[in-house]
């Protein structure tokens, strides 16, 4: 009789499967030679970048024009206008070339004759460059009056088969767009991560369609031909590739072998976030012979741009991710999707000043709509890593797709676990073997092998252990958790052969008692003389779809927002919204090393916000595809106002609350969990009412923060001083309402744009405990392209510091329904 054969996971399991995402951005070395307080800084000018000239330039224009229609050109000079047989790109390279020189002189007049190195020359979005110098030569730079402000430069860290059927696509939101194979046409996504593996079927430009692909005339993005990235890599729907690694080059880190010197992806995370909001469909997901299905990105036809700026072995750093933003907003993307995260609370007056998000902040100016994962830093509150509020933060939920396996034993008990696995032949039950006892028991038929030693040592791979079992002759596999380990979820593993994976203790220990009472031992040396423990394996590669879902995984980062290094709450909801995040099939790079259990397979399934992220992007590229002219905020509101709060029995949405035994701490979300809810892609196609943000309304907001006027100036060179119209972050005109210290009473106002027909509202509302809301108007009606202003007034009705939930709906009688979440922390009550 065949044996199964069983493997001790005890600590293994934390060498093996304990990444949800990867650890980026550790730095784990540098050039000896170097001064120790020599690093990169990243220097921001007073004068304004090429596309704020640009844009000013353009507001001159309109100011001319407007007054010579009213034949008043008296008061005014002819600005200097970029001529007319300049093409744009060669206008964007002149002003490029001639910013460039203006950083070399003051670079050169600054350090006279010192060394240094200037890494980049950021000139599309912000005025700067990242540049390695010393501790003492920062310092003189920043005393330099072109220097606006100066930071070291911070690491970064990253933080589908079936999910466009669980979010309803199919019938939905890609009927409306003219089936799959229009959904998301003309939009690019540019992606900020590890790389793309262009060989992926996921990214082929050929259309079987026959349909026309051609790739958008505002895009201008070029595509690197180095020898892992040949010409020809690119196509109609991979219409970029860039790398940025001049930080991790010159801090001696980069290895060229390991993290190939150009867009191709070594590690696989950019791979995988790029199928998931653009691949194409129909792309067949074999991993170990086996089909589990035909996978789609969630906008297929969308045009894909790859800005590499994190690695393998080391992660990434700001000064590259900052010139990769500056870079692809310059090409001219629509949405840029990051699925990264700092490694740290940006210091100072607020999270929001660093330069990632003041790069974002530019971007969505120039029109570019930015989402970013939250982090897999959950389920503690204020765990949030995506701050600002011009930035769409999405959380990880998961679905209802599951790949349960089980072991039933000879004493007719069952065993839950996990494994992409075969079934051992039905009907029959085979002996098990530990290999622990295989290897202490002399008499045992299992061979002494040397890779069975280092997999129980916590030195091998479940791959490994299969290629052992296979060399043993054993029928099937068990893996069990080591009893005294806490609580932890993996992932579903592809075995080749019959196995499981116990991630339980509580189940181990039952399998374990099973086991040992089994056991035949000679009564004087005590050897094992008998194995009498039996067990058959189910198999684990048929999917069922019953769970109860979207629930937040434990993982998923939390709000409130941290506004400051002091955890004081910033008055921004955050995460915006949740989308699926756990267990996502994806494209996988060729030569990915990352997931062992995945490598060399072609697709890969992986856990964590990363995941998240890029459906919401493909979400917001079929809404742009949709509503050309809308804003970023009108995209984030339309995102937002139409997302779910319920599952899919119609009960709230749960929320994971601890990391060991998370579904034994669940309870309903909030918006500090969710945001808003779960994405709804079919009702953001028709949101009804829009709420619109406007690039002066984040700088009245930033001008607000107490003590931010330098850092403003500093960072965006508007004066504060200047600017009358200061604002806090519940008075932003955002799909939410969110009061971190309501004292007494506040007044907040919302204006709505209809983008629909003419339509009636009825207020709804569902009032936070402790706060009483009145909202005016009650009832409102609203031609298409009409404003109307909505007043809620939050007044506390005793003191308290437990935060509060509620919501405003607004429901249109053409059946349209808009969400707004009301969270309220604090709360001190007048005295009566």
């Amino acid at each position: 009789m065949r044996r199964v054969l069983m493997v001790n996971f005890g600590v293994l399991l934390l060498f093996c499967f304990g990444v949800l995402s990867n650890s980026f951005g550790q730095d784990n070395g540098g050039d000896s030679d170097i001064n120790s307080t020599t690093a990169v800084y990243i220097v921001t000018l007073r004068q304004a970048s090429s596309l704020h000239l640009f844009q000013q330039e353009a507001e001159e224009v309109k100011r001319v024009r407007d007054q010579s229609k009213h034949g008043d050109t008296s008061k005014f000079t002819r600005p200097k206008l970029q001529p007319r047989n300049i093409s744009r790109s060669r206008y964007w390279r002149s002003r490029r070339s001639a910013i460039a020189q203006a950083h070399d002189s003051l670079l050169r007049n600054a350090l006279k004759g010192e060394k240094y190195i200037k890494l980049y020359s950021f000139h599309y979005l912000i005025n700067g460059f990242a540049v390695f110098v010393s501790s003492q030569q920062a310092e003189t730079l920043s005393r330099r009056r072109e220097v606006a402000n100066i930071v070291l430069d911070f690491s970064v860290r990253t933080a589908t088969t079936y999910t466009p059927q669980f979010m309803g696509l199919p019938k939905g939101a890609w009927v409306k767009e003219g089936g799959y194979e229009t959904a998301g046409e003309g939009i690019v996504i540019g992606f900020i991560d590890t790389g793309i593996d262009p060989t992926h079927p996921s990214f082929n430009g050929t259309d079987t369609s026959q349909r026309q692909y051609p790739i958008p005339n505002h895009f201008s993005g070029v595509c690197e031909v180095t020898p892992d990235f040949p010409s020809g890599s690119c196509n109609r729907k991979l219409v970029g590739a860039r790398h940025f690694a001049q930080s991790a080059i010159t801090r001696g880190i980069f290895n060229s072998s390991e993290d190939y010197a150009s867009p191709f992806d070594g590690d696989g995370h950019g791979t995988h976030t790029a199928s998931i909001a653009a691949g194409n469909h129909g792309v067949s997901a074999v991993v170990s012979g086996h089909n589990f299905g035909s996978a789609s990105g969630i906008a297929p036809r969308a045009h894909i741009s790859v800005y590499k700026a994190l690695y393998k072995s080391f992660g990434g750093f700001a000064a590259d991710v900052v010139a990769a933003i500056d870079q692809a907003a310059q090409d001219g993307v629509d949405i840029l999707s990051l699925s990264i995260t700092p490694n740290r609370r940006p210091p100072g007056v607020a999270t929001f000043f660093n330069p990632l998000d003041m790069a974002m902040l530019s971007a969505v100016k120039a029109g570019i709509f930015v989402v970013q994962a939250a982090g897999n830093t959950g389920p503690s509150p204020k765990s949030m890593s995506s701050f600002s509020p011009w930035i769409f933060t999405v959380g990880a939920a998961s679905h209802d797709r599951d790949y349960s396996n089980s072991i039933v034993l000879g004493n007719n008990v069952s065993i839950p676990g996990v494994g992409l696995a075969l079934r051992t032949d039905e009907g029959k039950k085979y002996t098990m073997i530990s290999a622990l006892d295989a290897l202490k028991n002399k008499s045992s038929v299992v061979d002494k092998d040397i890779y069975s030693i280092r997999f129980v040592l916590g030195l091998s791979t479940i791959k490994q252990a299969l290629a052992v079992a296979k060399n043993l002759s054993a029928k099937g596999v068990v893996f069990y958790m080591d009893p005294y380990v806490l609580g932890f979820q993996i992932n579903p593993t592809p075995m080749d052969m019959p196995g499981i994976i116990i991630p339980s203790a509580e189940d181990s220990k039952v399998l374990l008692k099973y086991y040992n009472s089994s056991l035949v031992r000679d009564g004087t040396t005590k050897e094992i003389v008998r194995f009498g423990a039996v067990a058959a394996i189910a198999g684990g590669q048929n999917a069922n779809f019953s769970n109860r879902a979207p629930k937040i995984m434990y993982y998923s980062a939390r709000g409130p927002d941290p506004q400051d290094s002091l955890f004081n709450d910033a008055d921004i909801l955050k995460p915006n919204l949740v989308a699926p995040g756990n267990s996502i099939w994806g494209a996988w790079s060729s030569a990915a090393t990352e997931s062992t259990e995945f490598e060399g397979e072609s697709f890969a399934m992986m856990s964590g916000t990363s995941m998240a992220a890029p459906h919401v992007a493909g979400v917001a590229a079929l809404v742009k595809q949709k509503f050309r002219k809308f804003s970023p905020s009108a995209i984030a509101s339309a995102l937002s106002t139409t997302s779910v709060l319920f599952d899919n029995k119609g009960e709230a949405i749960m929320a994971q609350r601890a990391y060991a035994n998370p579904d034994q701490t669940i309870s309903p979300a909030t918006p500090f969990d969710m945001g808003n809810g779960f994405v709804n892609a079919t009702a953001a196609l028709d949101p009804g009412l829009i709420f619109d943000t406007s690039f002066e309304d984040y700088m009245s907001f930033l001008c607000g923060i107490n003590g931010s006027a330098p850092v403003v100036f500093n960072y965006t060179g508007t004066n504060c001083l200047r600017n009358n119209a200061t604002i806090s972050g519940s008075d932003l005109n955002l799909p939410s309402i969110t009061v971190s210290k309501l004292n007494n009473t506040r007044t907040v106002q919302r204006l709505m744009t209809n983008i629909a027909g003419n339509e009636t509202y009825t207020v709804s509302l569902i009032t936070p405990f402790d706060v009483l809301i009145n909202v005016s108007p009650t009832q409102f009606s609203i031609a298409s392209g009409e404003t109307k202003l909505l007043s809620v007034i939050l007044t506390a009705k005793r003191n308290s510091s437990i935060s509060s939930f509620g919501g405003i709906k607004l429901l249109g009688n053409a059946g349209h329904i808009v969400r707004i979440p009301v969270s309220v922390t604090v709360k001190i009550a007048s005295k009566q």
